[in-house]
């Protein structure tokens, strides 16, 4: 018993031996297959696991905080400190002799001229208000701000007809620069459904006109066949719209940027009515407050001016790339 146990524990050894070398010779063999695979083909393909970006889902702004930036600085066009100041600018100072101009003193309205600039962006610079006299000389030395004769530039206004909003942007041409220079609260057409801005405001990009007017208290004019205090109508400015340019739902001819109506107080005084601005109530103009009016005119009524109107800013195609700081 002990004999045939020692030979069945020794078989069971053998065999075992056996069983480990053939496994030992195999894996050798793939081993050294794999290897001459390896050498054919030196640079095997790497296999690289792409990144999958997730989007997170667009959520649309209740304001205009992070989209078109409630910002004004306007300032900038008006400061003499060439370091704050926009590069379209430059501050210049006052002398009745100059080259461009021979046989006469030079005036205010001449440098308006020569420059481009009108007289009221100059009085703005100069720190007045109101009209300046055309006949009245400025004193020698007077520092102010015109537009560069040397810079091709053009204006555009960016109306968003769900936000009762409007940019306001100077393009430089030969930069490519598009600069924000102040968002203003605006008042729209009534609201109108069957139109393709949803009120009496049109859609697309017109080119504003030249033959602007500027209305003053018991100026008087016609309209719609009655006579009447303008400034009850158009307030103390207005700026048409002269030609289509593209994507226009509606002809030029009627429609316009105008200061906000004046009407009769509990006195029986013309005062401004505010309560349009943020609101649909106009016949399809646009209404601004007349502080706002008259500083948009006064800048841009030398310069081509554009104006593009959409239902979502998102969805305007106004020129040259946005910039925070302009290239000097």
């Amino acid at each position: 018993m002990a004999i045939a146990r020692i030979l069945l524990i020794g078989s069971t050894a053998l065999f075992s031996m056996i069983a480990i070398t053939a496994m030992i010779k195999k894996s050798r063999a793939h081993d050294e297959q794999v290897s001459g695979q390896i050498e054919k083909n030196p640079n095997p393909p790497i296999i690289v696991q792409q990144k999958v970006e997730i989007k997170k889902p667009y959520t649309k702004p209740l304001s205009l905080n992070g989209d078109l930036p409630c910002i004004n600085r306007i300032y900038q066009l008006f400061s003499k400190n060439s370091t704050s100041q926009f590069p379209i600018v430059e501050t210049i100072s006052y002398s009745s002799s100059v080259s461009w101009l021979v046989g006469r003193p030079a005036w205010l309205n001449d440098y308006a001229d020569y420059y481009q600039t009108s007289s009221s962006f100059i009085l703005r610079s100069l720190g007045a208000k109101g009209e300046y006299p055309s006949q009245r000389r400025i004193v020698e030395g007077n520092r102010f701000n015109v537009f560069r004769r040397d810079k091709k530039m053009e204006f555009y206004l960016l109306v968003d007809i769900s936000r009762c909003k409007m940019g306001f942007y100077y393009f430089d041409t030969g930069t490519n620069e598009r600069v924000l220079l102040k968002t203003y609260s605006i008042g729209l057409g009534k609201l109108d459904p069957s139109k393709p801005s949803g009120s009496l405001t049109p859609l697309g990009k017109y080119l504003l006109g030249k033959r602007v007017a500027t209305y003053q208290l018991e100026s008087k004019g016609v309209y719609q066949n009655k006579t009447v205090e303008m400034i009850t109508v158009f307030g103390t400015h207005w700026i048409p719209f002269e030609q289509e340019v593209e994507r226009t739902s509606e002809p030029a001819k009627g429609y316009g940027l105008q200061g906000s109506p004046w009407v009769a107080d509990s006195s029986g005084q013309l005062v401004e009515d505010l309560t349009c601005i943020g609101d649909y109530s106009s016949n399809g103009c646009i209404r601004l407050a007349s502080k706002d009016i008259e500083e948009l005119f006064s800048i841009v009524i030398t310069k081509p001016t554009f104006i593009e109107i959409v239902k979502d800013f998102k969805e305007a195609t106004l020129p040259g790339i946005e910039v925070a700081t302009p290239s000097r």
